[in-house]
């Protein structure tokens, strides 16, 4: 089963409908989605930080920021933190923001990536490598070259150094992974060592997550690839951008499509695009341990970015023109008509 989403259209497959909203959610590239814990969904985008509450959308940061979003987090204490291109990431209570940037120590502005690790620290993977803070300062941590280490000197980089911090997840062993546009780094708390299959590094990994199993996902340049303490195994060499376990233990990807295929696109942000190249996809939890699991293509767009699956069982993802939500049946456009 296969669905097109298009911009600005309602086209139907079979008699599955992809319909558009009337609720104004983020018309702009689509980076990460949320659900907090009074059920509300949270989005970053490229037009800002924008709240769902099941009615309608409401943009957050409309008055504080018009900086492009790539990231947002609800901490452990309920607070949100959302993090940004160019403009360091900023702290929300629910009331009032707090804004860090690196005149506050935070090692770069262009804030990918946040995580909260089980001790309440706050991560913020950035170019250049990552920042932890504790509630009152940063330590950062610098990627050079092909290691990554502390740096105790207080150094931030004003310009956009290679290699940013794309992911972070801490495993049910303690250890940070790190998925970097150059190596990708397991932290123990003491010492950062580079993944590798046999003697190759795992480079230019763009999400890594633990299944319910205590499985590592990773997914980037080298495609879908899943750890199991001891093996390697690939599911896909295609690029895969993201990944996301579902309540059945099916994983979710965004990736590159199998199968390319041109399709005529309507006008979107002043740009024609000339095929469909990323998809969703959903691999079967119960075929996973078999050499050929069950792929489904659920949709296909240009670009297809952060999975999220809600407390209803809805999947949504964010795409170049916006946000979507997948009931099982029908994908339905939260951007508003004509964009």
């Amino acid at each position: 089963m296969s669905f097109f989403v298009s911009y600005g259209q309602t086209p139907t497959e079979g008699s599955k409908t992809i319909s558009s909203s009337d609720t104004s959610g983020p018309k702009k590239i689509t980076r990460n989605i949320l659900q907090d814990r009074k059920g509300d969904i949270w989005v970053a985008a490229f037009d800002g930080i924008f709240r769902y509450d099941g009615k309608a959308f409401t943009k957050i940061t409309g008055k504080v920021s018009s900086a492009r979003f790539f990231s947002v987090l609800e901490d452990s204490k309920g607070n949100y933190w959302f993090g940004s291109i160019g403009s360091g990431v900023y702290y929300y209570d629910g009331k009032s923001f707090q804004h860090f940037t690196t005149a506050d120590g935070l090692l770069n502005n262009d804030v990918g990536s946040i995580y909260e690790d089980k001790k309440g620290n706050i991560w913020l993977g950035v170019f250049g490598g990552a920042s932890r803070y504790d509630g009152k300062s940063f330590q950062n941590f610098i990627i050079n070259g092909e290691t990554m280490n502390e740096d105790r000197t207080g150094k931030t980089f004003s310009h956009r150094p290679p290699y940013e911090v794309n992911a972070m997840i801490e495993d049910k062993r303690g250890r940070l992974w790190l998925a970097t546009r150059g190596n990708t780094f397991i932290y123990d708390g003491k010492t950062f060592t580079a993944v590798t299959r046999g003697s190759q590094p795992f480079k230019n990994v763009r999400t890594v997550i633990e299944d319910k199993k205590g499985n590592i996902w990773l997914g980037g340049a080298d495609g879908l690839w899943r750890y199991d303490g001891s093996t390697f195994t690939n599911f896909t060499r295609k690029f895969v951008g993201y990944i996301m376990e579902d309540k059945k233990g099916n994983i979710w990807t965004s990736s590159e499509r199998a199968h390319n295929q041109a399709l005529a696109l309507p006008k979107y942000d002043g740009k024609y695009y000339s095929n469909e190249a990323w998809a969703l996809s959903r691999y079967d939890g119960k075929s996973l341990s078999g050499k050929k699991p069950t792929v489904t293509e659920i949709a296909h767009n240009p670009m297809c970015f952060g999975i999220l699956e809600d407390d209803k069982g809805n999947i949504w993802f964010g795409a170049l023109g916006g946000v979507y939500r997948y009931d099982g049946n029908t994908i339905k456009s939260f951007n508003s008509p004509g964009n």
